[in-house]
């Protein structure tokens, strides 16, 4: 059995889906069945529960062969996911592969890439089996920007000129899967990046073409970013936290682009455009009731 862990998060749920393309059985973790079920009808198995509890956890994992582990970003990460690790290890997993982000460093200044930071050093001294997904920023991040791109035409961000390899969770999903299920990867850190290293301005040009309404790339500092974050609603420290992120994108830290995703899938990334093809109707103008 393949257990996938934040089974209805971005890139848990594109795990399922490459694993049930593969005609894998899977054990989706979750807090939410209803949400479950209408992501993936009846054709996997729900185990319901949190991370914040370990018999839920432990019953989740009963009888697991292999793990994807993946979760959400939250203060409680680091705990959450090494008890979680340590429950697969005492009950016989053979292998966990865990979706972490580009950079993972114990004692990294951005809290996210602290934890996963520690949560892989954790995962190594374990003794199961394991393979690091070491995740780009996500294409789906973008879609926190819909509401003024569908309102003005407008992509605000505090990311400068950065050249940004951003990668669709869809990818993620299919290598997670082919590193799951497939053997020679164990003990393997694995970068996955999209097809090139992009910046806003072509994002935004992307998104013109997708809705066939112009979308204007606006630069923003990092203090009015974070201020228009949490008038959104978003937790300062997290906010704070995005802003870091962008801060060191600004410093190139994502520009390079790797092979990861043909090599393990067969087929090319999905480029930025394809994503914002697909998801257009969430960025176009009639989403937020306006006309251009």
């Amino acid at each position: 059995m393949n257990v996938v862990t934040g089974a209805t998060g971005l890139a848990g749920s594109q795990v399922v889906r490459a694993l049930l393309d593969r005609g894998e059985p899977v054990r989706a973790f979750v807090r939410d069945p209803d949400k479950a079920r209408r992501l993936f009808g009846d054709t996997v198995e729900l185990s319901v529960g949190d991370f914040a509890d370990p018999a839920a956890v432990r019953a989740a994992l009963d009888g697991a062969e292999r793990l994807v582990l993946s979760g959400p970003d939250d203060p409680r990460r680091v705990a959450w996911e090494r008890a979680a690790i340590d429950a697969a290890a005492a009950l016989g997993v053979r292998r966990i592969v865990k979706v972490s982000s580009l950079v993972a460093e114990p004692g990294n200044p951005v809290a996210f890439w602290d934890w996963h930071g520690r949560i892989e050093q954790h995962l190594r001294a374990s003794g199961v089996p394991a393979v690091m997904l070491r995740c780009g920023p996500y294409m789906t991040n973008v879609l926190a920007a819909a509401e003024p791109v569908a309102r003005d035409g407008v992509l605000p961000a505090p990311a400068g000129d950065a050249r940004i390899a951003m990668i669709d969770p869809r990818d993620v999903g299919a290598v997670a899967a082919a590193a799951l299920v497939e053997p020679g990867h164990d003990g393997r850190t694995y970068v996955l990046t999209g097809p090139a290293a992009i910046t806003y301005a072509d994002v935004a040009a992307d998104l013109g073409a997708a809705t066939g309404h112009p979308v204007r790339y606006v630069p923003v500092s990092d203090d009015d970013a974070r201020r228009a974050m949490v008038r959104q609603g978003l937790p300062d420290f997290v906010a704070a936290q995005v802003v870091a992120v962008f801060a060191m994108l600004r410093r190139g830290v994502a520009e390079r682009v790797t092979s990861t995703v043909e090599t393990l899938t067969g087929r090319s990334p999905h480029p930025f455009r394809a994503f914002a093809h697909d998801h257009a109707a969430l960025f176009a103008p009639a989403v937020a009731g306006a006309a251009h």
